[in-house]
């Protein structure tokens, strides 16, 4: 296979790395409100993350500085049209980074309760961009036969999009309240399974409209990969199912790999849907970018192909080791034992 091909689907792989991680921790972020009673238990929700929330926006680094060497066209079209929505992910992501760091520097509820408040809005804005970029990447924007983006932000807030965001967000949501119930214990973790229970039938209803859409739009457009998209979008389905089960019968590990499977079959979903293109145009077929037009030379591909395979398994045994050495529950005598040896 064409290097520039296999070059799609391990930026392809890189995303649902980055949507599968940093997605629980959105999830996380976004639940204060719902699972935090008082400050110990907003403490404990905030540490199950603590470790490894930066970790894993690192894959997001990764992807994006792939996406520039492999596809420069791409990734100059993409980060000039969506400029704006990409600058209100990266600020979104600053907050929510900065409330973590400072949130308990100063013993005051007032102070807590803002930074929790900004850790609620840093999680929630890029798990509702990311899917509405994305949602408009597949379907197609205005693009001139200069592959110019000739839209604007309010372009890519149509119905297709729209639901895109609010699938992340919700599906970011669930996925991150089976982290919760996986890593904590007492209230927090019996108020996080109940939440799960809820917040799943409602992310159900709204992912299955947003995947049949996207079928539809596949089996409309002939997509070469149209049996995988398929394939996927059902097995997404199937897993999402599946970890609301587990998380009923109380196996919370079971619930949390299976919300993990789930989003990484809707972001496959969503890339088998887009191949062989990379940035469809909505306007002009003469202005669509495809793997073809928008790689760079075989020679800087073969560059990263080994500068890939001789780092990335370095980075997942890194990555893998963090979650072991971290695997424990993040317990609420933990938690008050800490506050009275600061105190």
């Amino acid at each position: 296979m064409d290097l520039a091909y296999i070059w799609f689907f391990i930026v392809g792989i890189l995303f649902v790395g980055y949507f599968v991680l940093d997605g629980f921790d959105f999830g996380v972020g976004m639940s204060l409100p719902f699972l935090g009673k008082d400050d110990i238990g907003r403490r404990q929700i905030i540490n199950t993350i603590g470790p490894v929330w930066d970790l894993n926006e690192t894959w997001v680094i990764v992807a994006g500085a792939c996406l520039f060497a492999a596809f420069p066209e791409w990734y100059a079209t993409l980060f000039s049209g969506f400029y704006l929505a990409l600058l209100l992910i990266l600020l979104a992501l600053i907050v929510r980074g900065v409330s973590f760091e400072y949130r308990h520097q100063r013993d005051s509820l007032r102070w807590k309760k803002g930074f929790d408040t900004l850790i609620v809005v840093g999680s929630a804005v890029p798990a509702f961009l990311w899917g509405v970029a994305v949602a408009n990447i597949v379907q197609g924007v205005p693009l001139d036969v200069d592959h110019e983006f000739t839209g604007s932000l309010l372009t890519l807030l149509n119905p297709y999009g729209l639901l895109g965001g609010l699938t992340t967000l919700l599906l970011f949501f669930t996925h991150g309240v089976f982290f919760v119930a996986l890593k904590t214990d007492g209230q927090v973790r019996r108020d996080a399974r109940a939440l799960a229970a809820k917040s799943g039938i409602v992310t159900v209803l709204v992912a299955a409209v947003f995947l049949a859409w996207t079928v539809q739009n596949a089996v409309a457009a002939s997509a070469p990969a149209v049996a995988l998209v398929m394939a996927c979008a059902g097995a997404a389905a199937v897993l999402l199912i599946a970890s609301l089960v587990a998380n009923r019968i109380d196996r919370e590990g079971w619930a949390f790999g299976f919300g993990a499977a789930t989003v990484a079959f809707a972001v496959l979903t969503l890339w088998l849907a887009l191949f062989p293109n990379v940035m469809p145009s909505s306007t002009d077929p003469a202005g669509t970018l495809t793997i073809e037009n928008a790689s760079s030379t075989d020679y800087t591909l073969t560059i990263m192909t080994w500068a890939a395979v001789i780092f990335l398994p370095l980075v997942l045994l890194y990555q893998g080791w963090t979650y072991w050495v971290f695997r424990k529950r993040v317990t609420r005598s933990r938690i008050e034992q800490a506050a009275a040896v600061v105190h």
